[in-house]
C-alpha cells in the first residue's frame, strides 16, 4: 500500500495517535505535528480541553475522549482513530501524573491509581494498537517516559518506579514487535516549563510531619533547576519519526545524560567493589 511505504520511508503526512494531548508536551507535540500537515487523532479526558484543535485544523485532527484507565474506552478510540484515518503510523502514549510523597506517605491506593494512568493505560492503548499495526505492515509506538526511568529522586519515588517500569515494558515490546516492521522509541524528556508540575498533573499523598522540612528542601532544589523550553522540542520529535532507523531511547534536552552517565559510572564501580563476594555466592557449576 503507497501510504504504508511514504510512512516507512520517513516522509511527512503521517498519521499518529496521542494520549494526554490536552497540555504539556501532547499538546505541544500535537499542534506541531499538525502545522507541518500530518494528521492527528488527539485524545485527553476532557473533549472541550482540545476542541481549538479541531476548529484550527478541521478535518486533519479527530478529537477523541479518552480517559486511559477505562480501556474499553482506550480500546474504541484507538479502533475509532485507525478507521477514521485509515492507518496509524505513530500511536505516541503521552497520558501521566506524579504522585507527590515519600515512599512511607503514600497508600496503596493512591499508588495503584497512579499505575493504573502510568502503565495500565499505557499497556491498554499499545495492546488495541498492536494488531492494527501489524495488520498494516508497520508502525511506530512512541512512549513519554523521563530521565527519573533511569534515576530516581526521593519524594517521587513511586512515580519513578512507575518509568523504570514503563522503560522495562517499552524494551521487551521492541524486542518483540521488530519482526512486524514496528518500531518503538522511549521519549525520556529531562525538566521541562510544562503544565507538568501544575496542580492538575501532580496528586499528593497526605504528609507526615516528620517529613515536612525534607520535602519543603527537595521543592525548593526543584524550583532552582534549569528546565528546557517545550516549544523547542518538535524538531527532535520529527527526527525521531522520520528515521529509518530511530533510536530505542531517546533523552529529551541536555541535563539527562551527564546525570545518568554519573549514576551508572557509580552503580558500576559499586557492583565491581562487591565482585568477589558475588561471585563466590555463584557456588560451583552443576
Amino acid at each position: 500500500m503507497e501510504h504504508q511505504n511514504d510512512s516507512l520511508k520517513g516522509t511527512t503526512n503521517k498519521v499518529w495517535f496521542i494520549t494526554g494531548a490536552s497540555r504539556g508536551f501532547g499538546r505541544v507535540w500535537a499542534d506541531a505535528a499538525l502545522k507541518r500537515g500530518d494528521k492527528v487523532a488527539a485524545t485527553a479526558r476532557k473533549l472541550e480541553s482540545i476542541a481549538d484543535l479541531k476548529e484550527k485544523y478541521g478535518e486533519n485532527v479527530l478529537t477523541l475522549e479518552l480517559d486511559v484507565t477505562n480501556p474499553d474506552q482506550a480500546k474504541r478510540a484507538v479502533e475509532q482513530a485507525h478507521a477514521h484515518f485509515g492507518r496509524l503510523d505513530i500511536v505516541l502514549n503521552n497520558a501521566g501524573y506524579s504522585l507527590v510523597g515519600t515512599i512511607e506517605e503514600a497508600n496503596a491506593d493512591e499508588v495503584r491509581a497512579m499505575y493504573e494512568t502510568n502503565i495500565f493505560g499505557t499497556l491498554a492503548v499499545i495492546q488495541t494498537a498492536l494488531p492494527l499495526l501489524r495488520a498494516q505492515g508497520g508502525g511506530h509506538i512512541l512512549g513519554t517516559s523521563s530521565g527519573l526511568g533511569h534515576v530516581t529522586l526521593p519524594v517521587i519515588g513511586y512515580y519513578c518506579s512507575s518509568k523504570w517500569a514503563f522503560e522495562a515494558i517499552h524494551e521487551s515490546l521492541a524486542a518483540e514487535v521488530a519482526l512486524f516492521g514496528i518500531k518503538v522509541t522511549i521519549i525520556e524528556p529531562g525538566a521541562y516549563a510544562t503544565e507538568f508540575g501544575s496542580q492538575e498533573s501532580l496528586k499528593f499523598a497526605a504528609g507526615m510531619d516528620i517529613y515536612t522540612d525534607f520535602k519543603a528542601q527537595f521543592v525548593e532544589r526543584l524550583k532552582t533547576s534549569e528546565r528546557g523550553d517545550p516549544e523547542a522540542t518538535p524538531e527532535a520529535i520529527f527526527k525521531i519519526v522520520d528515521a529509518e532507523n530511530p533510536p530505542l531511547r531517546f533523552f529529551l534536552g541536555s541535563n539527562n545524560l551527564p546525570w545518568v552517565r554519573a549514576a551508572y559510572a557509580e552503580r558500576l564501580a559499586m557492583w565491581e567493589e562487591w565482585e568477589a563476594v558475588s561471585n563466590a555466592a555463584q557456588g560451583k557449576s552443576k
